[in-house]
């Protein structure tokens, strides 16, 4: 594979770093968070990567992967070489996540009522794209008596400003687009 280029992107979360490919390494829709290597089953990249002592979650989609690190390192000790080896791996065409697992489906939309997509609407466009852009994913999990339930990915999870994003940005927003929402909690993962 020739010409690739990794670029590194901070986030608002100080333990994690966003490794930007000019390549897309998953197919579009397939996100995949691993908070640990046993949930890295059916990612070979992850688990590798989860070999480096410092690396304590991995998350991929579409041509970034994120990682957060353990606090007891310095991104500057570790991220050129975090950065290299994902280059290498890549270029050697080794598998990022394995074809015979099948994916997780999407979750059952027939349940969905109005007031849901309504919600799912708002995330989609004004938030999932901002969240993204910070190597992190948000996805709409429940609407019930007034509360919204989201998880968070990636860089998000775990990051110190995410309260505060939930709480000043993506709950004021959807209150003020979606009257029945009363508060936004994320789910712990």
């Amino acid at each position: 594979m020739n010409n690739l280029n990794i670029y590194i992107e901070s986030n608002p979360n100080p333990n994690s770093l966003k490794f930007v490919t000019n390549i897309m390494l998953v197919d579009e829709g397939i996100v995949k968070d691993y908070p640990d290597i046993q949930s890295a089953e059916d990612s070979p990249l992850a688990k590798k990567l989860f070999d480096f002592n410092y690396v304590k979650r991995v998350f991929i989609m579409s041509n970034f992967v994120t990682i957060t690190k353990s606090e007891k390192f310095s991104w500057e000790e570790i991220k050129l070489d975090l950065r290299d080896f994902i280059k290498k791996y890549i270029e050697e065409e080794n598998e990022i996540i394995s074809k015979t697992k099948k994916q997780s489906p999407l979750k059952s939309e027939s349940k969905s009522n109005n007031i849901d997509e309504k919600i799912k609407n708002i995330l989609e466009e004004y938030i999932k794209p901002a969240v993204e852009q910070d190597g992190g994913a948000i996805d709409f999990e429940s609407f019930d008596n007034g509360r919204v339930t989201v998880s968070l990915k990636g860089a998000c999870s775990g990051c110190p400003s995410s309260t505060l994003t939930l709480k000043s940005g993506i709950e004021n927003l959807l209150k003020r687009f979606v009257p029945e929402v009363k508060e936004v909690v994320a789910e712990e993962n």
